[in-house]
């Protein structure tokens, strides 16, 4: 149904590494359809979307999901939500309902309703948003599409040096100025973080251990609140005065104490390593 969230389900899915396509010409899908079958890339797994606004796509959805279903694994979701939502939501962006002509958005809506009656019948899953904020509906996309049911949130440990900038994409900031400076040591000037010998040295400085254990408890319910609120890419920048010894060490170490972590995946960057 135009106005029941097509836009925000089309890019949770694009977000989950599906390959989505709004109303092409039932011709060109057909050629569509054919390479992604034949493709070993993620773009064999595609979303088609389809609505009234169509024109000869919509009228000939109906056989063209009967062919798919013959020769390819086929889900149908289709998307509702009650009358007075879709007035509401309609009313609220101030724009015409595509099928309401000279008529009211509710006449719209109400030939809509009709117009998809036998596609709706085809379909696999049934999903009203009715009362669902986008945040709401891309969880519910990814309870039946993510792998396992559940949306993984991506975060990037990146470490960096203050005298070069604090990272414009981070989310979270944390501060390892506060530990001794590996900078000063002759033996370990030349090492970086990545190194056993400095983070050996960096980590059994006073506060650091402390440190990593309480900033890791305190980030935990942070990120699931990124799951609930479907922020599934945030950044976490460590960083020191260069972004060569302290910074690395310490986001080498929580990166390791966070991976295995159910519905995260972790990937560390070092910003600034290499830098003069």
């Amino acid at each position: 149904m135009s106005g029941a969230g097509r836009t925000t389900v089309a890019n949770a899915l694009e977000d989950l590494g599906w390959f989505v396509v709004d109303n092409l010409p039932p011709t060109m899908l057909r050629a569509l359809v054919r390479t992604a079958a034949t493709s070993a890339s993620t773009e064999s797994r595609l979303a088609i979307v389809v609505d009234v606004r169509g024109g000869a796509l919509f009228d000939d959805a109906k056989r063209f999901v009967e062919m798919l279903r013959a020769e390819h694994s086929v889900r149908v979701l289709f998307l509702e939500a009650s009358d007075a939502e879709l007035v509401r939501r309609y009313e609220q962006v101030r724009r015409p309902h595509p099928l309401q002509g000279d008529g009211t958005i509710l006449d719209g809506i109400r030939m809509e309703r009709t117009r998809l009656e036998a596609l709706r019948g085809m379909a696999d899953d049934l999903l009203d948003t009715t009362g669902l904020n986008p945040h709401q509906l891309t969880r519910r996309v990814g309870e039946r599409f993510a792998p396992g049911g559940e949306l993984e949130v991506t975060l990037t440990v990146m470490s960096f040096g203050f005298k070069y900038g604090i990272p414009v994409d981070a989310d979270l900031i944390a501060d390892m100025r506060f530990l001794p400076n590996p900078f000063w040591k002759p033996e370990l000037r030349g090492h970086d973080g990545t190194e056993q010998l400095v983070a050996d040295y960096v980590l059994e400085q006073e506060g650091a251990a402390e440190f990593a254990d309480r900033y890791l408890e305190a980030l935990r319910p942070v990120l699931a609140g990124f799951a609930r609120e479907n922020k599934l890419h945030a950044v976490l920048g460590v960083g020191c005065t260069g972004g060569k010894h302290r910074s690395v060490a310490m986001a080498e170490h929580l990166a390791s104490r966070l991976s295995g972590t159910p519905g995260l995946r972790v990937a560390v960057k070092h910003r600034d390593l290499g830098r003069e």
